[in-house]
């Protein structure tokens, strides 16, 4: 069964902004964890609020492409519409909402593009080993890709140099200047692969 986050909302598919926003708020008065005296129904009002939240913002996005998600065909164009929002976000260091909208996306719709964004959210995070796998596996979903093999070389070439010079590190704890440095010119080529520049030039 495909995605329906209208369905999650209780809404129609051509149903206004103001409905969805009004449906949601409802939605999220009822099941936020704070409105549960007892733990166990606190876990589970904070699943369900994860799962409300994620069909809020995966409307907005697909509105904001001209997208309504209403059928099977449109449903698979807007991916690509929330894909789009997803490179936006992560161009703007909006991690969290970039993340949120990549795992509202159902895993059997997860190719090699939300594999490649996630690789570039990973990079965001300083997570180098987790972003490499994650490119990788977008290079083999998608070998002809340009976009992908320069970020996964890069990114090869920057944790190599990282390894040799004795900077890379695993953790985030005890980073040293040129762990930050090196961090962020992996973070500009990836950037750069999508269109933007974290580190601009003089």
């Amino acid at each position: 069964m495909s995605y329906n986050p209208y369905a999650i909302l209780g809404v129609s598919p051509n149903a206004s902004d103001a409905e969805i926003k009004k449906a949601y708020y409802e939605l999220a008065k009822k099941y936020h964890p704070d409105n549960c005296q007892k733990e166990a129904l606190r876990e589970i009002a904070a699943e369900k609020m994860k799962e409300i939240n994620k069909a809020y913002d995966t409307i907005k996005a697909w509105r904001e492409e001209g997208y309504q998600g209403t059928s099977q065909s449109s449903q698979s164009s807007s991916q690509g519409g929330v894909y789009h929002t997803v490179r936006v976000l992560l161009n703007e260091n909006r991690l969290a909402e970039a993340e949120r909208l990549l795992e509202g996306i159902p895993y059997n719709e997860r190719g090699a593009e939300w594999l490649f964004l996630k690789g570039v959210l990973f990079m965001r995070m300083g997570r180098y080993m987790d972003a490499l796998r994650m490119f990788e596996s977008a290079c083999r979903e998608d070998p002809t890709n340009r976009e992908y093999r320069e970020a996964l070389d890069s990114l090869r070439a920057a944790t190599a140099n990282m390894r040799s010079e004795g900077s890379y590190h695993t953790s985030t704890r005890g980073c040293s200047d040129c762990d930050i440095c090196s961090g962020l010119v992996c973070a500009d080529c990836c950037c750069e692969c999508m269109g933007g520049d974290l580190i601009r030039c003089c």
